[in-house]
């Protein structure tokens, strides 16, 4: 019955003179995510509003699907379009619309209360605004006499616009929220197998921000299936970000030096240091203007206050940290919705949980941190430019 979509946005809608260059990076997001679907699809603006069209034969839990996953949709209306053939006619449409859409509940002699919004566009059509919302409402209610008139708290707002075009709709799907992608500038994932780092990559997306990622290997330690399942969470994150471009650094050899000459209380606070080193080093080759992490205050032993500012001491962008304040059920509520979790709980070792200590230091001293960094001088430059050169870069694009 629908072949088209009205694309509603919240927060693009304050922008303001900029306002054009939020809907037209909307549009592009839109258009990005339809090449999922099957069939043909056109995506354009118009006076305030973006509509999305279908072609051809479309699947419509399909096509809705991947209009969820764009930031900056915040309701998608399925709708149709009426021929301009006189206000009978669009009576009669609006007849046969409720009864499609709404047959079951009326089947049942359930009563059902409405309001009519019209919005006319085209101030030649004879009809005003008002006039048609008033028209419109005695027409439905002497056809069905399950329908009542509410104007404050409706079940169904059945809308008509007057364009070009006549369309109708009275549904709206929940989008997403947030910004489009790429309106806020580019940053580096530091993405792990764990459950944190994806949803921290899909909140700063959200937030229009582009995402690139850095994963941190470990073989022999580590396997390819622990390095296939970064790839496939950054995978279920690009459906929401876009193609990410993932970068894999060995560091085995740097963990094994900072093993060999540093105390092992220390090492996960010393190796995330280097790893924060190494991501904005390739952040900044990338043009990114900020690092993320999946980081919560307290949740494990690296990530206290007192640990959180002895990583942030080695970096000079900054570092995002989108969960910082949730707990790990919430956490994990948003890695269930955006389909990340079971990926995330797979028994394959990352580098992170394979050197960590018995009994690491909950509270590090930044000068004592730095002491027995000292103990690395030797070779620890040399080991962080083999570290970037071994950067193999994935794109990965969501299927």
């Amino acid at each position: 019955m629908f072949k088209a979509f009205l694309i509603k946005y919240a927060e693009i809608g304050v922008k303001g003179k900029n306002r054009y260059l939020f809907e037209d990076a909307l549009v592009q997001q839109i258009k990005y995510a339809m090449k999922r679907c099957e069939g043909e699809f056109k995506v354009w603006k118009t006076q305030g509003r973006i509509y999305v069209e279908a072609l051809t034969e479309f699947d419509y839990e399909e096509a809705v699907e991947n209009l969820k996953t764009v930031f900056g949709i915040s309701g998608i209306c399925p709708m149709i379009y009426v021929a301009d053939e006189g206000f009978e006619k669009l009576c009669g449409d609006l007849k046969d619309y409720m009864q499609k859409v709404y047959i079951d509940r009326m089947a049942q002699g359930e009563s059902m209360t409405f309001k009519v919004m019209a919005r006319r566009a085209r101030k030649d059509y004879p009809l005003n605004s008002m006039e048609i919302d008033m028209e419109v409402g005695g027409v439905l209610l002497d056809a069905f006499p399950q329908l009542k008139v509410d104007v404050h708290k409706p079940d169904v707002y059945l809308n008509i616009e007057i364009r070009e075009r006549i369309f109708i709709y009275s549904e709206t799907i929940p989008g997403p929220g947030g910004m489009p992608v790429g309106t806020n500038g580019k940053a580096m994932l530091l993405l792990s197998g764990g459950i944190d780092s994806p949803v921290a990559g899909y909140m700063i997306s959200k937030r229009g921000v582009k995402i690139d990622a850095v994963y941190f290997h470990a073989p022999p330690y580590t396997s390819e299936r622990a390095k296939q399942k970064v790839v496939d969470l950054a995978r279920k994150v690009s459906r929401y970000s876009g193609p990410i471009y993932l970068h894999v650094i060995n560091f085995t050899d740097i963990q094994l030096y900072i093993y060999e000459k540093c105390p092992h209380d220390e090492l996960t606070i010393i190796m995330r240091r280097y790893m924060m080193k190494i991501a904005e080093e390739i952040a900044k080759e990338n043009e990114c203007l900020g690092l993320i992490t999946g980081e919560s205050i307290g949740q494990v032993a690296s990530q206290t206050m007192h640990s959180l500012a002895a990583t942030n001491e080695v970096c000079t962008l900054p570092v995002y940290r989108p969960c910082i304040g949730m707990d790990k059920q919430e956490i994990v509520a948003v890695s269930e919705k955006i389909d990340t979790y079971e990926t995330s709980i797979q028994p394959f070792e990352d580098c992170c949980t394979i050197f960590v200590a018995k009994h690491p230091v909950t509270k590090p001293n930044l000068k004592v941190i730095k002491k027995h960094e000292e103990n690395l001088t030797e070779k620890i430059d040399e080991l962080v430019k083999t570290a970037l050169k071994t950067d193999e870069v994935i794109v990965v694009k969501a299927e």
